[in-house]
């Protein structure tokens, strides 16, 4: 990043290991590198850096998921984010309905951001070499969402459909505490329906439909 002209980058590190090696670029780059000891989890990296910002990172595959879903709660501090995952991750982030792979974390990214698989990285690639192949994807944040929702809603309704997601939304939504037809009828979808056959704007549906019960 630094070869191909970034004006700075600041490199969040826990690893004494790797912030030796990043203080040696340090060095190489003046004024341009700063590292950063500490855990990505506890930092917000909109409060070390100035706008306009990028993330782009090669996330430890155990809390990467959690890692983009709290990004998402501030969504346009960023002006893009280039994000390595496991295979099986890119491929539910860019899921579309009644594939095997949508889910909730499909619906709450694409609701938000516009995501693409840019590449695939082989774990030959690694040392050590992992069980899974990797992809860097590209998540770009929308203007404005596709559709109008509260996000700990849409949260909400997500986790319980696809929670039971071979039942139908009538019996999987039920966890709520929500009557159906306050639930169902506003947004205008059949009970006999299942999770992975709603789009991501008829969920922001049922998240306002809701929204005013949670």
């Amino acid at each position: 990043m630094l070869a191909a002209g970034a004006r700075r980058v600041v490199a969040i590190e826990r690893d004494p290991r790797c912030l030796a090696a990043l203080r040696e670029l340090a060095a190489a780059y003046p004024e341009r590198l700063e590292p950063v000891a500490g855990d990505a989890l506890r930092l917000n990296p909109a409060e070390l850096s100035d706008a306009p910002r990028k993330i782009v990172a090669n996330l430890p595959y155990n809390i990467g998921t959690l890692l983009l879903l709290r990004w998402l709660e501030r969504i346009h501090d960023y002006e893009s984010l280039t994000l390595m995952f496991q295979r099986e991750v890119a491929e539910r982030l860019t899921a579309a309905p009644r594939s095997k792979s949508y889910g909730r974390l499909s619906v709450l990214v694409q609701w938000l951001a516009e995501v693409q698989i840019l590449f695939e990285i082989p774990s030959r690639a690694f040392s050590p070499a992992p069980k899974v192949t990797s992809s860097v994807v590209s998540i770009l944040p929308r203007a404005e969402p596709l559709a109008p929702a509260r996000m700990l809603a849409l949260e909400r309704v997500t986790a319980a459909a696809f929670g039971q997601r071979r039942k139908m939304l009538r019996t999987s939504l039920k966890p709520l505490g929500i009557s159906m037809d306050a639930l169902l009828t506003p947004a205008q979808i059949v009970p006999t329906a299942r999770a992975e056959d709603l789009t991501v704007e008829q969920f922001c549906a049922l998240a306002r439909a809701a929204n005013p019960h949670l």
